[in-house]
C-alpha cells in the first residue's frame, strides 16, 4: 500500500465529530472507537496510519529470557514514519515511556490501545499522544503478549486493518477505512467550510432550524 503522508497532514487538520459524520453519509456507522478509550492529556492529537497489533492474555512468564517482550520490541522495531500504533483489546498495561521514546524515533505518530498503559506523567510531559482504555503499573511480562503484528484487529469495538487511516482527539478515536481514506477526507474538508458558514450565521441571530434548511448542516 502507498503511504501517502501528505494525506496524514491533511487529516490532522480535521477532528473525529466531522470524520465520523462523513463515514456515517457513506453508510459506514460502525468506525468509532468505543468510548473508554481515552487521551492521557486533554490536548492530545494523533493522525496516522493504522500499525495493528495483536495482543492476548497470558498467565505465565515465559522461561527463556530471550522470549520476554519479544513481540513488543517487534512491534515498536517495525514501525514507520506517519504510523499510530494500535493495539487489540487486552487486559494489562501495554505501554509506557520507553516504548514511545523509540516509537517517536521510528516516525511514530502516537498509540491507539484497547489496553492500559502506564508512565502516564512521563508520556504527558513528553506530548507522545496515547489513547488507552485505562492506566495500571503493573508490568505486561507475564500477563499479556504479542503474538502478530500486522494483522487485522479488534481494538475498542472496532475492526481495524494495517494501513486504516486514525484519528483521535478529546471527543475520540474515528479510523477510516484505506480505500476510503481519501474521499472522507475530502468530504470532511468540505464540511468544515459550511459549518464555519452555519457558525457565523448562527452567531448573527439566524434561527437554527433555518440555518439547517439553508445550508444542510448542523
Amino acid at each position: 500500500m502507498d503511504r501517502d503522508l501528505a494525506l496524514i497532514e491533511r487529516l490532522e487538520q480535521l477532528y473525529p465529530a466531522v470524520v465520523a459524520d462523513c463515514l456515517d453519509r457513506l453508510g459506514v456507522r460502525t468506525q468509532v472507537l468505543e468510548p473508554h478509550i481515552r487521551p492521557l492529556y486533554a490536548d492530545a492529537k494523533v493522525a496516522g496510519y493504522a500499525a495493528t497489533v495483536h495482543c492476548v492474555d497470558v498467565g505465565a512468564v515465559p522461561e527463556d529470557r530471550a522470549d520476554w517482550y519479544r513481540g513488543e520490541m517487534d512491534a515498536v522495531d517495525s514501525l514507520q514514519p506517519g504510523d499510530v500504533m494500535v493495539v487489540s483489546t487486552c487486559h494489562g498495561s501495554y505501554w509506557g515511556e520507553l516504548l514511545a521514546t523509540a516509537s517517536r524515533y521510528r516516525g511514530a505518530r502516537g498509540l491507539v490501545a484497547d489496553t492500559y498503559t502506564r508512565d502516564t506523567l512521563a508520556l504527558t510531559e513528553m506530548r507522545f499522544p496515547t489513547f488507552a482504555a485505562g492506566i495500571h503499573c503493573a508490568d505486561s511480562l507475564g500477563r499479556i503478549d504479542v503474538d502478530a503484528v500486522g494483522v487485522p484487529i479488534f481494538c475498542g469495538g472496532v475492526e481495524i486493518h494495517p494501513g486504516d487511516l486514525v484519528l483521535g482527539d478529546h471527543d475520540g478515536v474515528v479510523v477510516i477505512p484505506a480505500s476510503l481514506g481519501a474521499e472522507v477526507i475530502g468530504l470532511a474538508e468540505e464540511k468544515i467550510v459550511g459549518e464555519n458558514v452555519v457558525r457565523a450565521k448562527l452567531a448573527e441571530g439566524m434561527p437554527v432550524s433555518e440555518a439547517f434548511r439553508t445550508y444542510g448542516v448542523i
